[in-house]
């Protein structure tokens, strides 16, 4: 179930949009594209199509069926400003975010100039919700601090960052303006090994800005067995939980009505 999760730093993953293709260093053992790439060709399979682009509409209204708050990583299994993913499909999503406001939202995207040029433009009203956070990954120093640059001058409320797979030393880093980290080595085979330092280096600094940090994991082949403590404790920091009532199962059937979605028939249960 989606509204679950094993990803160590949210509750739930929600994912209208399914795939993508790769644009940086740090996709190069993707975990999303190894799964999806299992069930190609597996007929009526969600991912019978492997890891290639597709909408999910009838996803798209998941979150109001969900009965408590969830801390939602919207798209784990594709990027939403993926240039194949219409403007109008993504203005969906966050008028389904907006609406659902008990829960938490975290919007990933390594394609961080498209989404600069919507939430100042287009998405600049779903930019300035307090429960809408809005992420890029930094894996290194070229593809990455660019990346933390463009976040910082957007007009989000709410910025995050995911250094992981952390495949160098970022240096010296400015996270002011930068609500939270996420910190954690690659995993699976072929992982890249992680530095203890570059770990300690990012800890440091987001101590010294003020950014919450969650550290998720050194990684490796076997991440169980390398954990996730750094210097012998775990870093836990997340986004706190809106103070907004859950509607009941009615209210959530006349949101999504007035969503106007052909999915709404989700909540007919």
């Amino acid at each position: 179930m989606s509204d679950h999760s094993a990803i160590e730093w949210c509750d739930a993953t929600w994912n209208p949009v399914r795939g993508c293709t790769k644009n940086t260093s740090g996709c190069a053992h993707c975990y999303a594209e190894t799964f999806a790439e299992r069930f190609r060709g597996v007929p009526g399979h969600p991912y019978e199509a492997g890891f290639d682009l597709k909408l999910v509409p009838h996803k798209l209204l998941e979150p109001l069926t969900w009965p408590g708050q969830r801390l939602v990583f919207v798209n784990s299994m594709s990027d939403l400003f993926h240039e194949n993913v219409p403007e109008s499909y993504i203005k969906q999503i966050c008028r389904v975010m907006s609406v659902a406001r008990w829960h938490t939202y975290l919007v990933l995207t390594k394609r961080h100039e498209r989404m600069s040029r919507l939430l100042s433009g287009p998405l600049l009203e779903f930019a300035r919700e307090p429960h809408l956070w809005w992420g890029v990954s930094a894996e290194n120093r070229a593809q990455g601090l660019p990346r933390v640059e463009s976040l910082r001058a957007t007009p989000a409320a709410r910025k995050f960052l995911s250094v992981e797979p952390l495949l160098e030393d970022l240096g010296a880093v400015d996270f002011r303006g930068i609500d939270w980290v996420i910190l954690g080595g690659e995993s699976g085979p072929g992982a890249r090994p992680m530095h203890p330092d570059w770990a300690r280096s990012i800890r440091d600094q987001c101590a010294r800005d003020g950014v919450r940090f969650f550290f998720k994991q050194w990684g490796g082949v076997r991440k169980s067995k390398t954990g996730r403590a750094l210097d012998g404790r775990t870093h836990d920091d997340g986004p706190d939980k809106p103070r907004v009532e859950i509607p009941e199962l009615r209210a959530r059937r006349r949101l999504a009505s007035e969503l106007d979605s052909p999915s709404a028939s989700i909540l007919s249960y």
